[in-house]
Parts: structure tokens; sequence; C-alpha cells
């Protein structure tokens, strides 16, 4: 979080939005190719604990070579950051030298809750920005943890679970790669607005056949035998594209729309309104499904009682962020054309 954070930051200091709907879709493609090899690489790790002797604590030299990865990895951005810094950043012919020297004179905001909240009500663009991040975040999360239920139940022995999530890793990789190649595209020839909109779009249609599996479990029973799975693996897997291609869609075109949002407000604007989504937006977003999903367990019981609930919020969440989505595109028409 931390690190995809920083990098929109320093991207959306040094893009124009005309360059952005080139290539904010493309600066994925390395993330979402590294996506690929570290699922086979936690898969490895994984098939690795089976071939190691007696006594040897499995787990320990699994989370001993995952975080060797990471820190391995972490030290190529540290890397390539200061590369940038020293070389890139410095050089007239990429960087507006005295655009920047501005930007460097600015004084960095910080906002606290108060602040960001106060700001989110007196700032209908932002305010539509913040529903888009905390509407993802909500609804993500709501068929996520469902799905990560029935995954649990089809795969209890660990060792399996952690494969199937590394295989899991990597077609989200390979699948947000193409949708990386066509948001290029969508972006230049449908515009903002229809890219926006491709994200709840998709997490409704794939999010409806997910529930409805779980809802009319019955009636898909005959059709899962006729296939020679069971309706829990079925789920399952419907979960899982569900999970891929939302995800993918939020790769490839939620996060270049978000960051795109930012670019033709002003100076202060920006850093209020980003400093604003990400103090609410972003933990209310990730925090607001957990607890919609808490208060129901707690209210029916179980979280499979609580699946029809679960659907229904989700509607209503998906329709604010249509809705949300609808209102900043044209706030950003307008203010792409006054710049």
């Amino acid at each position: 979080v931390v690190a995809s954070l920083l990098f929109w930051s320093f991207a959306n200091e040094v893009t124009t939005v005309d360059e952005a709907k080139k290539y904010y879709p493309l600066f994925g493609m390395g993330a979402n190719v590294a996506l690929i090899f570290s699922g086979q690489y936690v898969k490895w790790v994984s098939k690795m604990r089976s071939s190691l002797p007696p006594g040897v604590d499995p787990w320990g030299v699994s989370l001993k070579y995952l975080m060797g990865a990471i820190l391995a990895g972490g030290s190529a951005m540290i890397a390539l950051f200061s590369h940038m810094q020293r070389n890139v950043m410095t050089d007239p012919a990429c960087v507006d030298q005295e655009k920047q020297a501005a930007k460097k004179k600015k004084k960095k905001v910080k906002m606290s809750l108060k602040d960001s909240a106060k700001f989110l009500m007196n700032s209908a663009y932002i305010r539509d920005l913040a529903t888009l991040v905390i509407s993802y975040g909500m609804c993500i999360n709501i068929v996520e943890v469902s799905w990560k239920a029935k995954l649990k139940a089809a795969y209890p022995n660990p060792n399996d679970y952690s494969m199937f999530m590394g295989n899991f890793s990597s077609v989200t990789g390979s699948i947000t790669l193409v949708m990386m190649l066509l948001g290029r595209t969508i972006f230049e020839k449908f515009g903002w607005r229809k890219a926006a909109l491709v994200t709840p779009t998709m997490i409704g249609v794939t999010g409806a056949a997910f529930f409805a599996l779980q809802l009319f479990a019955p009636v898909f029973a005959p059709i899962a035998a006729s296939l020679g799975t069971t309706p829990l693996m079925m789920a399952v897997l419907v979960g899982a594209a569900q999970n891929i291609l939302s995800k993918s869609s939020k790769y490839s075109l939620f996060d270049p729309c978000k960051e795109m949002a930012y670019i033709p407000l002003d100076q202060d604007s920006k850093t209020k309104g980003k400093a604003a989504v990400d103090v609410i937006g972003n933990p209310l977003g990730k925090s607001g499904g957990s607890m919609i999903q808490q208060i129901l367990i707690f209210g029916v019981g179980s979280l499979a009682a609580a699946t029809p609930y679960l659907s229904v919020i989700l509607v209503a969440l998906l329709f604010g962020w249509f809705k949300a989505a609808n209102s900043l595109a044209t706030q950003f028409e307008a203010a792409t054309e006054a710049e």
C-alpha cells in the first residue's frame, strides 16, 4: 500500500493528463509481471515444504524464503528510485525544472481526520473521488471475505491453500497484463467516463454470479454434478474468477482513473484532496466492508446466513459508485478543458 501510494504520487507530479491516458494503464504492467512470477515463487515455496526432512519447521523455512524475496524486491525499488531522483528528475529533457522547483517550495500539507472530513464535505470533486475509493474497498471486501471462507472449506490443508493462492496470483497477473493493454485503448477511444465504469460493472456482474451460487446452491447442484465437481468447488472457482477480473480491472483502469483525476486540479487541491482521500477514503473502504460483515454475523449468527443481506448491500454500494463516477466524470472533463 505504501509503495503504491509513493509511486502514484511520484507519477502524478511528472505526468500530464494526455500522457496519463497513454501511459498510466501501462505503468502497472511491470508490477503484474512481478505478480505472475511471485505467484509461481509462492507455489514453489509451498511445494518445497513437503520435501523437508523431519524435525524441520516447514513454515519457518517458507517464511525465510518469502522474507528474503521481499527484502530483495525492496532493495531494488530503493536503488531504482535513487537513480530516478539523481539522473532523471534533474534532467531538463525529462522534467521541467522550473515547475519542479516551484513544487518543492510548496509547504507539505498534513491533514488531521477532522480537516480531511471538512475538506471532503466542501469539495464535490474530492467527495466523489473518495466515494469511488470507499465503494471499491467495501465491495471487494464483501465479496472476497465470503469467497475466502469457501476457499478455506475447499482447501483445509495450508499447503494446498498456499498453492492455490500462488496460481491465483499468477493468473491475476496474466489477466491484468491483458487488461492493461486493453485499458490504453479504452482510454483513447472511449474516454475517462467509460473507463471509470468498467470496474463497478465487472464487480457487479461477477459478484451477482458468485452470490447466486450461494443463495441458490440446490439449483446449481445438478449442474455441478454434471461437470464432475461440487457446488462448493464451483463457488470457489467462480469466486476466484470474480476476484481475478475485479482486481485486474482495478489495477488496469480504476487506479489510473483515480490518479488521473488529481492531475487537472490546482496544486493545493491536489495535495489536500489526496491527503483527504488517503486519511478517510482508503481506511473506510477497507474497514467498512469488514464492519458490515461483523455486524451481520453478530445479528444473524453466521456468514452464510448473512449472504442475502450482503448481496443487497453490494447492489446499494454499486449504485452509489455509478452515481459518483458519472458525477466525477463530468467535473473531470470540465476541469481538463479549462486547463
